[in-house]
Formats: C-alpha cells, structure tokens, sequence
C-alpha cells in the first residue's frame, strides 16, 4: 500500500514539475507521522522515505525510539509543529531541521540550547501568510525585519521559510498565497543577510502540493496522502 501510495504521489510531482520547467529532484519530500504508529512509520521508513515529520516532540521522542538502529541511520527529523519554548531543550537533541520557528522569543530559546550542546541547529522561519489570526508565524509585513534579528544568533543556521495555506474548498484558491512567500523569499535573499540562505521554500501538503509545486515550493509536508491505507 504505502509504495503504492508514494509512487503516485511521485509521478503527480513530476507532472507538478513538468508543467513549471522545474527540475523533481529539487523536491523534498517529508512525509508527516503525527497520530501514525510506529508501525506504519517503519513501512514509510522502509519504502524509501529519510525524511520524517512530527507535530510533537513527544511524540516524536517516543518514535525515535522505537525504531531500531539500521532503520534510523540517515534519517533526517523535521518539527513541523508548533513549538513552545519549554520544549527547545528536547527538539535541538532530536530535530534536524526545526521548521515552526515562529517567534523571535523562540529563537532566542533555541539558539541557547544549541550553544549549550555545541550544535548549530538548522531552522525555517514559519510566516502566517494565512492573515488567519489564530494561525502561528510571523506575520509577512514584519519578517524582514524578524530574520535580520535572527541571523544575529550563532548557534542557528536559517535555512529558509515555511508556511501554512489557509483551508479552502480549491486548492487553486491556495496559489496566492504560496507566491506571497514565493516573493517574501526572493526578497529577503536580495538583501544579502548574512547566515540566511534562504534556499528551502517548505509550503504544500496533502491536498495542495501540485500548487505550490507550482509556485516554487521544493519541500512538501505531505501526511494523509503518504499513510493512506495505513493504521
């Protein structure tokens, strides 16, 4: 079922690509364990997926456990939820990349962890291109001015932007709002901020990937559609 479930997913990535003259290798794809057993997380493991979501880090603590040695060797763990900044201790011990950093507060967290272990953790800045007040992330207008402050921190490794679509009843109705932070990415990297890259644009998951494929997304957080059939 699961390869199955990923070779469909790929050739709509590849047609996704197809269509923009963009290149599927590009395209990174992290397949979104939350509320999934560590059974159906080992089949996603073992049919070639190396990089894996979580929501919580307990809950990911919990996973990475439990999997054995040869199956978490050249896994790559990516925080896709929110974060409180009590939690930063226990996801720079664990996370490869923290996507949600939402917050100057929350990066000033993790940046202290991680000098504490020596490490310097990898991070995206999540911005709220959703307008959806109730929604986590730095509000578009104001993020310049946030990642200049963050790039101060010397334990963090800013490697790009995530954000979240508002739900809506066509994924088409999601295309605005990918190319708004299409176009916040493009402009902050033309300010040249030091220890800012800026190459990773995470936005699209489940039900509009092939959108923001489109719109120049080149990491994918895809949940249902990857764990279809699974328990």
């Amino acid at each position: 079922m699961i390869k199955q479930n990923l070779s469909g997913i790929k050739t709509r990535i590849v047609s996704a690509c197809v269509k923009t003259g963009r290149n599927p290798q590009e395209i990174t794809l992290v397949a979104v364990s939350k509320g999934r057993s560590v059974d159906s997380l080992r089949e996603v493991v073992e049919a070639g997926i190396s990089n894996i979501g979580e929501n919580k880090v307990q809950e990911a603590l919990h996973k990475y456990n439990m999997l054995s040695g040869v199956i978490k060797d050249g896994l790559k763990w990516h925080m896709v939820g929110h974060l409180q900044t009590n939690k930063a201790k226990e996801a720079v011990k664990l996370f490869d990349l923290i996507q949600s950093v939402d917050s100057l507060r929350l990066a000033a967290e993790i940046n202290r962890q991680s000098e504490k272990v020596k490490k310097i953790q990898d991070i995206l800045v999540e911005v709220n291109i959703s307008a959806d007040a109730s929604r986590f992330g730095v509000k578009p207008e104001q993020a310049e001015e946030v990642i200049k402050e963050m790039s101060e921190f010397k334990n963090l490794n800013i490697k790009g932007l995530m954000g979240i679509s508002p739900v809506v009843d066509d994924p088409e109705k999601t295309r605005p709002y990918f190319r708004m932070l299409k176009d916040l990415q493009a402009k902050i990297c033309g300010l040249r901020v030091a220890g800012c890259g800026l190459r990773v644009l995470s936005m699209g998951m489940s039900s509009d990937f092939e959108i923001a494929i489109e719109e120049g997304s080149n990491m994918l957080r895809l949940g249902r559609i990857v764990f279809e059939g699974l328990n």
